[in-house]
């Protein structure tokens, strides 16, 4: 895991996370960052409560995870 990051890179890795149309596979693409490393970069940098609001309202979101959007779409 990259261990350094900028507040620059933190804050474009928390924006993206928030952005409901942008999936955890088109994060990793773009910052190199998987699904659990997004999250502890979360979990660092937002208030516990911002944190614990974002978590509830990604899980299970089919938008974040392009597999669940794919088969959703399908049928």
């Amino acid at each position: 895991m990259k261990t350094t990051l900028t507040r620059e890179q933190a804050s474009h890795i928390v924006r993206l996370a928030w952005e409901d149309r942008t999936s955890f596979e088109e994060i990793k693409e773009r910052t190199g960052f998987v699904e659990s490393q997004v999250i502890d970069i979360m979990r660092r940098e937002l208030k516990p409560s911002s944190f614990r609001c974002w978590r509830k309202r990604v899980s299970g979101r089919v938008t974040k995870h392009r597999k669940l959007l794919e088969l959703r779409l399908k049928g």
